[in-house]
């Protein structure tokens, strides 16, 4: 099987290579990896049933025969940042730097013949496809309709060659025809935009079924040839195979391939409600039409649907997926704006944007700021970004409370700008296409070469007894001041309450007095 480039311009030189492993990065092998922990499953459930289970469970959910058919469903695959690191073999914390680190990665190719290709198994064309035959539910009370929800979009952009990758609902119409979302500003809506204005038709499919990687994949926003960011972020030649009706070229180990066309009439049928990413409904839009020329998948194929919304907005697929795209993008501008970043964390229960934790190791007064401005120039999702010292685990909500609450003052901290652009499905814009941006800046004062930080900004811990040994305590206060927990270290104590008896004892002899910051010494 020849490896290829696919008019990836800055690939690096290709070779003959082995036939891959077309089960390597198959969804179905990924839920079978999962332990009992992770995964939920059962052997049937109705259709209507299942935007509620998922909304109950923070593990991935998979489903033998939902509404009694042969094709299992499985949905929150991506809706857990562990389950996000498992995916990349990674730990939770790195998982931003493992991300960035693969995508450096030179993309590689290898075309499989369409009889080889899992994805093109089975094969239906036009009137024998039926995508009311697919396990597609209702997601939300309000939703327009039953939705496809996780599918990975591949369309050609004309003008460069170059295939555009991304993520979009489908909202059933029938049989063969489906409402898409392009009212948000993207490369695929300004593809369509152009082609539409021609009276041209934009071929694309939709691949349903893969690898949490390839989710990720579809999310960055990085300019080229798209294709090649699940190749990157695999590390592994991608194997594509060309659609049956038309020339896209789309991964040969998904599970399910729609094929179609997007038709030239523009925006013209409502679509929606829906319920968005951001925890709201979305209102009814007009939008285009997706016609599908046909339905390919594997034998034993695993549908894939996609959390979205709900009131536990952290164990969303969307919301995962959108923090460790912002978590990536932002770490990427925030290496060329300050020296040493030690973490990134977007919160993903608003969505996996709109709040950033930054943890950062100052070298020089105002790089907290610097971060700050780095941030609301790379984003235009995120709302609020909050810098701590690397004491602070961003991680966690209860340390991140306890900074904002003893190291911020509005007055001198808080960083606002204003007439910024910003998301437009936020509601608090009431409208409004711009918005403002807060920066909290949550460090401590930054201390000069060699200077100790002040007893009243150390953070209390528990005694380790780490300090150097004596042979007695006259020494140890003779060798300079010390703290009690030095004291005990010094005799090796396990108790404490034979010193107290000492320094008492000790007094009238030779007088044991305490420095400013507590420490014992000789008068």
């Amino acid at each position: 099987m020849p490896e290829t480039t696919l008019a990836q311009p800055h690939a690096a030189p290709q070779s003959d290579t082995p036939a891959p492993d077309l089960d390597a990065f198959r969804l179905r092998r990924f839920l079978e990896s999962l332990d009992d922990a992770s995964l939920q499953r059962q052997a049937e459930a109705p259709l209507s049933d299942v935007a509620a289970i998922l909304e109950s469970s923070p593990k991935a959910v998979w489903i033998d025969h939902p509404g009694g058919g042969q094709t299992s469903l499985c949905g929150n695959v991506a809706g857990s940042r562990e389950r996000l690191a498992r995916a990349f073999q990674t730990t939770t914390t790195d998982l931003p730097n493992e991300v960035s680190r693969r995508l450096r990665n030179a993309p590689r190719f290898v075309e499989i013949s369409a009889q080889d290709a899992p994805c093109q198994q089975v094969v239906l064309q036009g009137d024998e496809c039926d995508l009311t035959a697919l396990p597609v539910h209702l997601q939300h009370g309000l939703d327009g309709a039953p939705y496809l929800s996780a599918g990975i979009d591949f369309v050609k952009d004309p003008d460069t060659g170059w295939t555009n990758v991304g993520v979009r609902r489908l909202m059933l119409r029938g049989r063969r025809t489906a409402g898409i979302d392009l009212v948000a500003p993207s490369d695929l809506r300004a593809i369509y935009l152009k082609q539409s204005g021609k009276g041209q038709r934009v071929p694309i499919a939709f691949a349903i079924g893969t690898h949490p990687i390839d989710h990720i994949a579809a999310t960055m926003r990085i300019p080229g040839d798209e294709l090649g960011l699940l190749s990157s972020l695999r590390g592994a030649a991608l194997p594509v195979v060309k659609c049956v009706t038309n020339d896209l070229m789309v991964p040969a180990d998904a599970e399910f391939i729609l094929e179609g066309y997007l038709d030239e009439a523009g925006h013209v049928e409502p679509e929606g409600p829906y319920g968005e990413f951001l925890g709201y409904y979305g209102v009814v839009k007009k939008n285009p039409i997706f016609h599908i020329t046909a339905i390919t998948h594997r034998h034993d194929a695993v549908f894939q649907t996609a959390s979205i919304s709900g009131p536990n907005m952290a164990w969303t697929d969307t919301a995962q997926l959108n923090a460790l795209r912002t978590e990536v993008t932002l770490w990427r501008a925030l290496e060329t704006a300050v020296r040493e970043v030690r973490g990134v964390y977007a919160a993903p229960a608003n969505g996996g944007m709109f709040n950033v934790r930054i943890a950062l190791q100052q070298r020089v007064p105002g790089e907290a700021r610097n971060a700050i401005a780095a941030v609301f120039g790379s984003l235009s999702n995120v709302k609020h970004v909050f810098v701590v010292d690397p004491d602070i685990d961003i991680f966690s909500d209860t340390q991140m409370d306890w900074a904002l609450g003893t190291r911020f003052q509005a007055d001198r901290d808080l960083v606002v700008q204003t007439g910024m652009r910003a998301m437009p499905l936020d509601p608090s814009l009431q409208g409004a296409r711009q918005g403002a941006k807060a920066g909290f800046d949550l460090t401590l004062p930054l201390l000069a070469p060699g200077e100790v930080r002040p007893l009243d900004y150390r953070v209390p811990a528990a005694p380790r007894y780490e300090g150097r040994r004596f042979e007695s305590l006259e020494a140890a206060l003779e060798d300079g001041p010390k703290y009690f927990e030095e004291l005990m270290s010094a005799i090796g104590s396990r108790d404490g309450r034979e010193i107290v008896r000492w320094l008492e004892d000790t007094q009238p002899s030779r007088p044991v007095t305490r420095d400013d910051e507590g420490r014992y010494l000789f008068r």
